[in-house]
C-alpha cells in the first residue's frame, strides 16, 4: 500500500528516513574525526619478534622504512655482498624485504612497497619481481653435536627445494637430476648432494626462467658459534665451506648473492677461492644506516606511544653504536621492546640470547684482558688493531682476537677507527656495561660461593677487617686458575681483581679507582651512597721476588701513605665521617691486611 503525506501528518518513513541519514552522517563525521586521530597518533602495534616483511606492511606493524638498502646493493653492483651486523639489528627482516621485492612468482607483491621510499625511482621499481630467489636461514641452526647440525641442514636445504618443486613438473631437469631434487626434498641424499645442493638450484632456476638468480642467506656463521662451542667446528667449516663456495663461487647462473651474520669468517676457513664477495663490515660506510635505528627514527616511535620525555634515558640506555660514519644508532630489539613496555628500562638484548660464548672468553682471558675490561667500565677505552677475518680458533692462539668478536658481536663499538684498522672501542651503552658487570660478578661468584661472597663484602663495609682477610685469603687462593699474577704488571692484575669483587657493592657504594685526592692519588675509594655509612680508602702493595721489605712492614707503609697523601679528603667532602684505612699486600697468592680508623 503506498502511504502517502500530507502537510498535516508528515510521512513517518520519510522523517525516519531523514533522521536515518543525519545519524549516519553524524557518526561518519565521528569516526573519521577518529580515523584522523589515530593516524595522527600512529600508534602501530610492534613488531616484536617478526622478521618477515610482508606480515609487518599488511599486518599495518609500525616499520622504520630501510627500503632505500635495495638501491644501495644495486647502485653498488657487487656480485657477492657480506654485511655482518650484532644480532637483533634487523639482519632478518632486511633480507626478507629482499626476497619480497626481488623473487619472481604469481603474487603481486609490488603493493608491499608503495608507500615506501624505494618505490619512488621508476629504475628501481622495474627490478620489482624480476628475478628466481633462494632464500635460506640458518639462524636457528644451533645445536651441540654435528649430526643435529647436519640434520638442520637437511631441514632447511629440503623446506627451499620444495618451495621450488615446480621445477620437478618442469622439462628443464632431467630424469636423474630430477631424483636428485627428490632425495633432497625427502631428507635423503648424500652429504656430497647436500654441499652442491645450492649450486644445483641456482642453474635449475635460471634454466626455469631464463633470468639469473639472487641468492639470500641469513645469519651464515649463526652454526658456527654453536660449532665451536660444541667442539664440531672444523667439521661444520668443511662443510659451509662447500656449500657456500658452491653457490657463490664462479656460478654463472648467479646474479646476485647477500649474506648476513655477525662475523666475517675469514676467507681461508669458509669462503676459500670466492674472489666475488664483498664485505662490508661495522667499520665501513656502505649500508651503515640500513641496520639499526637512527635517532630520527627512535623520536617517531616515542613520539607514536608518548614516550618523547624519555628519549634522554633511552639514548643512555640503547644507543651509541658506531656503524661507518653514523656515531648515533640504537639497539632496535631494545628500543622496540621499551616502547612495548611503556618506557620500562630493562636489559631487552643482552637477555635475548645465549652470551655464553663472550661470557667464556671474558671468563678465561688474560690477566691483561681483565684490567682492559676494567678500565672499560670506568667508562675508558683501549685501543686495538681489528682483524676483518675471522677464525674462532684464533680465539685460543691469539689473545688480541676477542676484541673483533666482542666488536662484530655487539658488545663494543668503537670511537674512531685509523689507518690499518687501529680500533678505538668503548662499551656503548648502559645496557651493555651491565652485562659487563654480571659477568666479572660470576667471574668472582664462582670462586667463592655466594654465600661467603656476600659475607665477605658484609665484612668489609662493616669494618669487621679479621673476617673479611680470612675470606679474602680464601678467595685469592681458589682463584689461582682465573687470577694471574704471573706477569709484568701484577699490581694492575691485583687491583682489577679487588674491583671486581666490589661491583657487588654497586647499589650501596660509588667505587673509584686511581683517582686524585689531597696530595696524591689513591688505588681504591668506597664512598657509600648514604654518607653516614662507613668510608674506605685501600692502598694495593705487592712483595716481589727480590723483596726490600717484609709484608707487614709494607702494609704499614701503605697504611701512612693514605695519611700523609690525604686520600680521605674526597670522603671528608661528601661528608662522609666514619673512614677506615686499608693497606693490602701480596705477595704472590699471600695476602696480608692492616687497617685503620681515620683518628
Amino acid at each position: 500500500m503506498e502511504v502517502k503525506s500530507s502537510k498535516r501528518f508528515p510521512n513517518i518513513v520519510e522523517e525516519a528516513h531523514r533522521e536515518w541519514l543525519l545519524y549516519v552522517a553524524d557518526s561518519y563525521f565521528h569516526f573519521s574525526i577518529m580515523s584522523l586521530y589515530f593516524d595522527f597518533m600512529n600508534r602501530k602495534p610492534l613488531p616484536i619478534g617478526i622478521s618477515d616483511f610482508k606480515t609487518i606492511i599488511e599486518g599495518g606493524y609500525a616499520y622504520a622504512d630501510k627500503t632505500l638498502l635495495i638501491q644501495e646493493l644495486l647502485e653498488k653492483g657487487t656480485s657477492v655482498a657480506l654485511i655482518p651486523r650484532p644480532r637483533r639489528f634487523g639482519k632478518t627482516l632486511n633480507l626478507s624485504m629482499l626476497g619480497y621485492f626481488f623473487e619472481k612468482c604469481e603474487e603481486d607483491t609490488g603493493r608491499l612497497f608503495q608507500n615506501l621510499a624505494i618505490w619512488k625511482e621508476q629504475k628501481f621499481r622495474k627490478k620489482q619481481g624480476t628475478y628466481p630467489v633462494i632464500f635460506l636461514t640458518f639462524k636457528d641452526n644451533k645445536h651441540a653435536s654435528w649430526d643435529e647440525t647436519f640434520e638442520h641442514f637437511r631441514i632447511i636445504l629440503g623446506e627451499e627445494f620444495q618451495r621450488h618443486r615446480y621445477l620437478v613438473e618442469s622439462t628443464v631437469l632431467s630424469p636423474e637430476e630430477k631424483e636428485d631434487f627428490l632425495k633432497i626434498i625427502r631428507k635423503e641424499a648424500s652429504p656430497t648432494l647436500y654441499e652442491h645442493s645450492l649450486r644445483f638450484l641456482t642453474k635449475w632456476l635460471y634454466l626455469y626462467h631464463k633470468t639469473k638468480v639472487i641468492v639470500l642467506i641469513d645469519e651464515y656463521d649463526a652454526p658456527a658459534h654453536a660449532a665451536y662451542i660444541g667442539k664440531f667446528y672444523r667439521r661444520l667449516i668443511d662443510f659451509l665451506r662447500n656449500l657456500l663456495s658452491g653457490g657463490l663461487k664462479d656460478n654463472n647462473y648467479l646474479e646476485r648473492g647477500v649474506l648476513t651474520g655477525i662475523l666475517r669468517i675469514a676467507k681461508e676457513s669458509i669462503f676459500s677461492g670466492v674472489n666475488n664477495i664483498s664485505t662490508f663490515s661495522l667499520l665501513n660506510e656502505e649500508f651503515q644506516d640500513k641496520f639499526g635505528l637512527l635517532e630520527s627514527e627512535v623520536k617517531v616511535f616515542l613520539a607514536s606511544y608518548d614516550l618523547t620525555e624519555n628519549l634522554s634515558e633511552i639514548t643512555k640506555w640503547y644507543d651509541g653504536y658506531c656503524i661507518g660514519s653514523c656515531k648515533q644508532i640504537y639497539n632496535p630489539w631494545s628500543v622496540l621492546n621499551c616502547c612495548a613496555k611503556k618506557g620500562n628500562i630493562l636489559p631487552y638484548w643482552v637477555n635475548s640470547s645465549d652470551n655464553t660464548l663472550m661470557q667464556q672468553c671474558l671468563t678465561q682471558g688474560t690477566s691483561e684482558l681483565k684490567t682492559e675490561i676494567e678500565e672499560l667500565l670506568h667508562g675508558g677505552y683501549v685501543e686495538k688493531k681489528i682483524e676483518e677475518g675471522f677464525i674462532f680458533t684464533d680465539l685460543e692462539e691469539k689473545p688480541n682476537a676477542i676484541w673483533a668478536l666482542l666488536l662484530y658481536s655487539g658488545y663494543l663499538t668503537t670511537d674512531s677507527v685509523s689507518r690499518g684498522n687501529l680500533c678505538r672501542l668503548r662499551i656503548p651503552n648502559t645496557e651493555v656495561k651491565e652485562l659487563y658487570k654480571s659477568t666479572i660478578l660470576d667471574w668472582f661468584e664462582r670462586s667463592l660461593n655466594e654465600h661467603k661472597y656476600r659475607m665477605l663484602l658484609s665484612s668489609l663495609i662493616a669494618g669487621d677487617v679479621d673476617t673479611f682477610s680470612q675470606l679474602f685469603q680464601e678467595f685469592v687462593l681458589s682463584s689461582a686458575s682465573t687470577f694471574d699474577v704471573s706477569g709484568n704488571e701484577p699490581e694492575k692484575i691485583y687491583h682489577a681483581f679487588v674491583l671486581g669483587m666490589l661491583i657487588g657493592l654497586k647499589d650501596q657504594y660509588e667505587v673509584k679507582s686511581n683517582r686524585e685526592s689531597g696530595l696524591g692519588r689513591y688505588d681504591v675509594l668506597l664512598i657509600p651512597k648514604n654518607r653516614h655509612a662507613l668510608g674506605l680508602i685501600m692502598e694495593f702493595k705487592k712483595i716481589g721476588p727480590f723483596k726490600k721489605m717484609d709484608m707487614k712492614t709494607a702494609a704499614n707503609s701503605a697504611l701512612q701513605q693514605i695519611e700523609e697523601k690525604k686520600y680521605a679528603q674526597e670522603l671528608l667532602d661528601r661528608g662522609v665521617k666514619r673512614i677506615l684505612y686499608l693497606a693490602i699486600v701480596f705477595e704472590g697468592k699471600n695476602v696480608l691486611i692492616l687497617s685503620k680508623f681515620r683518628p
